[in-house]
């Protein structure tokens, strides 16, 4: 064995930080599985070690009989055929976890830890359960753990409440907080629900379907549960809150289509837009406000606005399957999987401006896609599957990326109007 696999002192202080960063040392302080005493077995030399580098496992030896440490060293007789029996550090033992957490400088963390553990815990013996299983949450966490805690031990008591976060009173608690700690209390929530069964439901699951991000891919699943609609607002319907609604921007392109006060920029509710009975047979959507915005006068024609993954909220417009629906998006492997979430519930959507001409015609305007994303797409032409995959693969250089809104204008309207310039 090298010289530089050999454990020192350091690499000792490296092993019990590994066992401290994995929970396993916080999870002794609570639930003693004795296994202290603890050897921490050492990398050692060898007799070949010794006899080819006698000088260096001296060295190495010295440092770890002088090292201060709360562990005793246990020894091992080596090299007695060889080059003489010499006796050098086998394992440091460790009496207590105590001992291996002040070790590492972890005494101040481990005492607040057992505060923090027993504060949960005089809420409700289950919550300390969570703490054994997520330690090093609970420690980053701190006082706002408890505080998280309190408002799962509100929902249980209160399912279904019909109030709007806001009107929560607990102290402490505000939307805000609600917001950034709504995993954490779900986590809660399960412990107390599920902790007398000794297991706890699986609520991390909720980050794999969290795409507030516009370059965040979705599945099928996560449409299908509205992932498309805040993560608050999904909480809030988990929960039984009141939560604000879904909300759809569209622009009237058709001048002699009558509107309220002669408005053509309309914000109306999800679920009024998908009782709307009005005379268009073309709807474009974009993801690109400029260009939703500057999109001309056209008969029959109504414009869409989604910000990224957005559009989830037109699911129950069943009126678009009888309209030419038109998705305008990014050349970017993330634009098609807009795409694709589009047709998952209006299967006849068509791309428009998403296709290798206009992407190579505007070559001096590529720029860099940030996080491409690797998703197996089922929903797309067999041309755009092929620029998909061209995009994924570098074909036409890393991570190449052509944002709508730097498409030429005149090209932009030939294509969505033809004749038009």
């Amino acid at each position: 064995m090298p010289v530089e696999s050999w454990t020192t002192v350091a690499g000792l202080r490296a092993l019990s930080l590994k066992a401290w960063n994995s929970g396993a040392l916080l999870r002794e302080l609570l639930e003693p599985s004795g296994a202290y005493p603890r050897r921490r077995v050492l990398k050692r030399p060898m007799a070949e070690g010794l006899r080819s580098d006698y000088a260096a496992a001296q060295r190495w030896a010295a440092e770890l009989f002088a090292g201060v440490g709360p562990y005793e060293l246990e020894t091992a007789e080596v090299g007695r055929r060889t080059v003489g029996s010499n006796r050098i550090p086998a394992a440091a033992v460790f009496a207590t976890v105590e001992d291996e957490v002040g070790f590492i400088g972890k005494s101040r963390e481990a005492a607040r830890f057992r505060d923090l553990t027993a504060s949960l815990g005089e809420l409700d013996p289950l919550l300390a359960g969570w703490a054994a299983r997520r330690p090093l949450k609970l420690l980053e966490l701190g006082s706002d753990a408890v505080t998280a805690a309190r408002v799962a031990l509100w929902l249980r008591d209160n399912p279904a409440p019909g109030i709007y976060v806001r009107q929560l009173g607990l102290p402490g608690v505000h939307t805000k907080f609600i917001e950034r700690h709504r995993q954490v209390i779900d986590q809660l929530l399960a412990a107390l629900r599920c902790g007398s069964h000794g297991r706890e439901l699986d609520v991390d699951a909720e980050a794999s379907v969290e795409v507030p991000e516009p370059d965040a891919a979705e599945s099928d699943a996560a449409l299908e549960s509205g992932a498309g609609r805040t993560p608050a607002a999904r909480f809030a319907r988990r929960h039984g809150f009141h939560h604000p609604p879904e909300l759809v921007r569209f622009r009237i392109l058709d001048p002699s289509i009558p509107a309220l006060g002669g408005a053509r920029d309309i914000t109306i509710t999800a679920e009024a837009f998908s009782t709307l009975r009005l005379p268009v047979h073309t709807v474009i959507a974009t993801e690109n406000q400029v260009n939703f915005l500057a999109l001309p006068e056209r008969a029959g024609t109504l414009a869409l606005y989604g910000a990224g993954y957005g559009f989830s909220s037109i699911r129950d417009a069943a009126w678009l399957r009888e309209c030419v629906v038109l998705y305008w998006g990014d050349i970017d492997t993330h634009g098609f999987g807009i795409l694709d979430q589009l047709r998952r519930v209006h299967p006849h959507v068509a791309s428009v401006l998403m296709d290798e001409e206009t992407l190579l015609a505007h070559r001096d305007f590529w720029t860099s896609e940030p996080s491409p994303s690797p998703a197996g797409l089922t929903r797309l032409s067999a041309e755009e599957s092929t620029l998909y995959e061209a995009l994924g693969n570098d074909t036409y250089g890393p991570a190449v990326r052509l944002e709508q809104e730097l498409i030429r204008w005149d090209w932009a309207l030939n294509r969505l109007h033809p004749g038009a310039g």
